[in-house]
């Protein structure tokens, strides 16, 4: 049986070996091959680990090794994410890909792991890192999200989850932002009703968005300018007595006083919308 045992291993080893003389060709020394390295899956993830800095390439031919030769071995989950982890760590788009794809897989494979709820952030993480800038593409952004919360869903008592939710605010932080982006370009162009719509969206999706205060005046300004002078005045109070330090309270302060000379003037010409 040991003898079976020993060429199945052998086996098992050829396409490593085959696919290891194409990686280790242009290098002076190549990892010796022996039976017994063959034969353990600790050998075979420590030699993988060895090399994941200077070769990660060939660590992952390694690592992969101890995956189809051993699965249900607990080098074979260590192996997995190692893997993941060495293609997040190169950062570029093609790599990201790869190590959401590793990650997905490990929590598919070792759904009880306690190393699920890290494979889960870093999936989040995969795409947090490839956001783009408010007014740009936001669907990074937009996945990115949705994978955090599943984070919170999937893994609550996680030290995971506690991360997972500050990263939620930065991700809504981002969306909103690209929100207001879009809705001062609807309010520049005097497209107010579709600037409405936006900025509404804003408030109600993100109420701690850190430039509230610009939506609140800017949704008041739309009403102004819309001449809907009692659907304005809630929004610019509201910047005056939440937002006191702000510009957009002395900008408020002097839309409210140019509201009530219009009650009182009703022929009183209309300002037009300010450039900022």
């Amino acid at each position: 049986m040991k003898i079976s045992a020993s060429k199945t291993t052998l086996t098992l080893l050829i396409p490593l070996l085959a696919a290891l003389s194409l990686v280790t060709a242009c290098h002076k020394k190549a990892p010796e091959i022996t039976p017994d390295l063959a034969s353990s899956d600790e050998a075979l993830y420590r030699l993988g680990e060895q090399y994941i800095k200077k070769d990660s390439e060939k660590a992952i031919l390694y690592l992969r090794q101890v995956i189809d030769s051993f699965p249900k071995s607990f080098y074979a989950q260590r192996a997995k994410l190692l893997i993941a982890d060495a293609y997040f760590k190169k950062g570029d788009e093609s790599s990201m890909i790869l190590a959401s794809a590793e990650y997905r897989e490990f929590i598919r494979s070792y759904p009880y792991s306690p190393s699920a709820a890290y494979a889960q952030y870093q999936i989040a993480m995969t795409f947090y890192n490839k956001m783009l800038k408010p007014g740009r593409d936001p669907s990074k952004t937009i996945q990115a999200l949705a994978e955090f919360k599943k984070v919170i869903t999937d893994f609550p008592g996680s030290d995971q989850a506690r991360e997972a939710q500050e990263m939620i605010k930065s991700c809504e932080e981002r969306l909103a932002g690209h929100g207001f982006e879009i809705a001062y370009g609807y309010y520049r162009r005097k497209a107010f009703r579709a600037a409405i719509s936006r900025l509404s969206e804003i408030m109600n999706l993100y109420p701690n968005y850190s430039d509230l205060d610009r939506v609140y005046y800017t949704l008041g300004d739309c009403y102004f300018l819309l001449n809907i002078l009692d659907q304005a005045v809630p929004y610019f109070s509201k910047v005056v007595t939440d937002y006191p330090g702000q510009k957009t309270a002395e900008s408020a302060s002097k839309r409210l006083a140019e509201i009530e000379n219009l009650k009182k003037n009703p022929s009183s010409p209309k300002p037009k919308p300010k450039k900022k």
